[in-house]
């Protein structure tokens, strides 16, 4: 046995572009956009109290900067007065006018103007009776109080307002991922049998389950990021521009505008690799939901066969795989980091090296390193948020290829509602096909279900037996020819109507993993304890129900594991009683029983069937010797029909398959 496990691209998978992955993201999260501009807002004044920060910085640097320097060097040294004893200075007092002697150097202007702001601050407080700095121009307790107050302050507000930014964004990032599986699991709801018959259950788990996981994560991180660090590239791209023009730096801003979009570079580089290997990652993750899914649904034949061992080994094969594209992933989404700082440290390298021989001064470019700096932790974070993007548009891609899946089985606009059955279903010259098989499961079948009667349908498997019975419960439209009930063809019904008329008890009974009461309750909510416990008396299920100290309450375990199959029957016999449908489509449920088991199930049934139309597939033919109709089925085509004794004598099919039984 191969324990080889690969991913089977499903017939409904396509790529898709971010803009039409994300766009579609907005068309839920548009109802919750109160918050989401909420966030943003909060996001961009996040970045804006950066500008008290960036103003206060300058001046203090340019004050560290002339601190302790000689009188001569911020202003020029008075001219020496002339003198019989130094004749030269008096010629240099005269020839001064000529010469191009600035009065101020460059650093001393800036270190000037930018001291006129604390002249200002000053001012303003001197007017409120503050003294800003004492005699000795020293620092002041005003002045230190109002960084020991303002300063907090200003901290704290950032601190509100990167919380509240995370939490709206968060808050409408997991909202519009809920909406997204709830509509994931309606339309797959929606889909046909055709549908659900060609999809793998596990992988379809993993799409409504952990890819939308992944998005919530992407959604949370990108919008409150996205809110947050290009407003703090903004405001600080905004002074570095401010500060080389005010300071006549045009050439060195020049450079800064051509090297920064250099930043991008690995980014682009990298992405198309990112998105790949974690598109492989959620399939292979996929794969390990299904195979765990096959595990469990199949563990009976697991145990019997005595398989535990190989399982294991097949899942972890699979695990393996699922790692190893992981790993690829996370390599390629960590490289992003290291390489935007790599380039950055090139660029500022250049930089430096071009502003040398440029003749460039350091001392002029150090008021715009505070913003350059503050620059690179939100480019580093967008840089990162690249490597989510792509990851949820991997994600993206796999949920809406299966939310642009149409296999509905469609509902007409001017559907009529029906609530009652009232004369007889006529199958007309009916035809099906599935669309992966080479011949017709049904062809030409015409027949008639009067009001009250019991049709039966017999023949061997793969006759076309079941798929009959799935036409009429409209769980798929023929391919030609129709189905009416009474004169109305099922396909001008309301969906939901035809579903209260007709109900079904299947050979394979399906229990949900609650109580007995709510599985016998399930289609009938309204129906009280009373109604129940006497629906489950007429299907022969109160006394076994009741031999358990929980009763009713009793959970019935996955697919009613904790019940045998005769208990099984009786727990859907019993729900079918308290639906009360008038029809009846009964896929015979005693051919597994034991004798007296069966007894009690056939019972049951025969109550069922009571004043009920009734469309039953028999297995074992003794049981349907009373149809009206019984309807003999062979490769898709009625190939026999009348009563039991009509059929027998006429010794064909039919006898041939009752003699079979009968030697059994």
């Amino acid at each position: 046995m191969s324990k080889k496990t690969t991913y089977r691209k499903e017939f409904f998978d396509r790529e898709y572009g971010a803009k039409e992955a994300y766009g579609r993201v907005w068309g839920y999260a548009r109802k919750y956009k109160s918050r989401i501009i909420a966030g943003i807002v909060c996001g961009v004044l996040t970045a804006g109290t950066l500008l008290p920060f960036f103003s206060v910085i300058q001046p203090t640097l340019s004050r560290v900067e002339t601190a302790g320097k000689p009188a001569s060097a911020a202003e020029p040294e008075a001219a020496a007065p002339a003198s019989p004893a130094n004749p030269d200075a008096a010629h240099a007092v005269e020839q001064a006018p000529a010469q191009e002697v600035p009065a101020e150097d460059a650093g001393a202007k800036k270190a000037k103007g930018l001291s006129k702001q604390y002249g200002k601050i000053r001012n303003i407080a001197a007017k409120f009776g503050i003294e800003m700095q004492d005699e000795d121009d020293a620092l002041g307790l005003p002045l230190l109080f109002a960084i020991i107050v303002i300063v907090p302050l200003f901290a704290l507000l950032r601190c509100v307002l990167v919380f509240l930014n995370h939490y709206c964004l968060a808050w409408a990032g997991m909202r519009t991922v809920r909406d997204i599986r709830c509509d994931i699991l309606e339309h797959v709801q929606r889909q046909g049998l055709e549908f659900h018959g060609r999809i793998d259950i596990g992988q379809l788990m993993s799409r409504c389950t952990s890819d939308p996981h992944q998005v919530q994560l992407v959604i949370q991180h990108v919008l409150q990021e996205l809110a947050q660090a290009p407003f703090e590239i903004l405001v600080s791209v905004g002074f570095i521009i401010y500060s080389a023009v005010k300071n006549d730096m045009l050439p060195t801003l020049g450079m800064i505008v051509i090297g920064f979009p250099m930043f991008m570079i690995p980014v682009v580089f990298l992405s198309k690799r990112i998105r790949k290997w974690s598109k492989k990652a959620l399939e292979r993750f996929s794969v390990v939901g299904s195979r765990i899914h096959e595990i469990l649904t199949c563990i009976k034949v697991v145990k019997a066969y005595d398989t535990g061992s190989y399982e294991c080994e097949k899942y972890e094969h699979a695990n393996d795989q699922t790692l190893k594209a992981t790993l690829r992933a996370l390599r390629w989404g960590l490289l992003v980091g290291p390489a935007v700082e790599t380039v950055g440290i090139i660029l500022i390298c250049a930089f430096v090296v071009w502003c040398f021989f440029t003749g460039v001064k350091l001392s002029m470019i150090i008021p715009m390193l505070a913003p350059l700096l503050l620059i690179y932790r939100p480019l580093k974070q967008l840089s990162k948020l690249q490597v989510q993007i792509e990851q949820g548009r991997a994600a993206l891609g796999r949920i809406w290829s299966i939310m642009d899946v149409d296999m509905e089985l469609p509902e007409k606009p001017s559907a009529v509602s029906k609530k009652t059955f009232d004369t007889s279903i006529s199958f007309k010259n009916v035809s099906f096909r599935y669309e992966t098989a080479d011949r017709d499961a049904v062809h030409g079948a015409t027949f008639e279900i009067p009001r009250g009667s019991i049709v039966a349908v017999v023949g061997g498997t793969g006759s076309g037996k079941s798929t009959m019975s799935s036409l009429l419960a409209r769980f798929f439209d023929p391919a030609s020819g129709s189905i009416e009930m009474d004169g109305i063809d099922l396909r001008d019904l309301k969906v939901s109507d035809l579903r209260r008329l007709i109900g079904s008890v299947q050979q394979e009974t399906l229990l949900f993993n609650d109580t007995i009461e709510a599985n016998i309750r399930y289609g009938s909510p309204d129906a009280t304890l009373e109604d129940v416990i006497a629906a489950a008396k007429m299907a022969n299920a109160h006394d076994f129900i009741m031999s358990q100290p929980e009763g009713y309450s009793r959970l019935a375990g996955e697919k009613g594991f904790s019940l045998s199959g005769g208990e099984r029957q009786r727990i859907a016999i019993a729900r079918a009683i308290l639906r009360n449908p008038p029809i009846l489509i009964l896929d015979e449920a005693t051919s597994a029983l034991d004798t007296v088991t069966e007894r009690l199930v056939q019972d049951a049934i025969n109550r069922l069937m009571k004043d009920r139309t009734t469309f039953a597939i028999a297995h074992r033919l003794s049981t349907i010797r009373n149809a009206d109709l019984i309807l003999v089925m062979q490769d898709g085509e009625i190939v026999e029909r009348g009563t039991h004794d009509e059929l027998y004598a006429r010794n064909g099919v039919y006898r041939k398959l009752c003699d079979m039984q009968h030697q059994k």
